[in-house]
């Protein structure tokens, strides 16, 4: 596995299967230009297969805060670790800042625990009729 921080080399075809569950997941084209919108990102490849296998993303301020709203592992890749080192590596590009947040589902938050976060309130809302991201490419 090789992580990277960059998408030089990364093309919209390399991210296939993602947004596993969503009824109206964003395309791949429209994956990469979240990847390109993002203040930090750190990717995880398999280089055998010629494809990106995990990702993490962050918008930031800069100075203050920032926060996490996409952290996947695609299905055949999971419970190997590779979360935990996307955040582990995020984290570090993060140190800086006073705060970095994240929302998840219940279910998630033992492992965000495990890796060092604290369960705060969070409030949201969700406009799912653009989750596919289309209004935006």
């Amino acid at each position: 596995m090789r992580y990277t921080y960059s998408l030089d080399d990364i093309s919209a075809d390399m991210l296939e299967g993602f947004f596993v569950g969503w009824p109206n997941k964003p395309s791949m084209a429209t994956h990469l230009k979240l990847l390109q919108s993002s203040s930090h990102i750190v990717l995880a490849l398999d280089d055998k297969k010629q494809k990106v296998v995990g990702f993490i993303t962050a918008i930031s301020d800069g100075i203050l805060s920032a926060y996490i709203p996409f952290l996947e592992v695609l299905p055949d890749y999971q419970n190997n670790g590779i979360g935990k080192v996307l955040v582990e590596k995020m984290f570090k590009e993060l140190e800086d800042l006073y705060m970095i947040d994240l929302c998840c589902d219940d279910a998630l938050v033992p492992y965000y625990e495990k890796i060092g976060m604290n369960k705060v309130n969070g409030m949201s809302i969700r406009h799912y009729q653009h989750q596919s991201g289309e209004a935006h490419t």
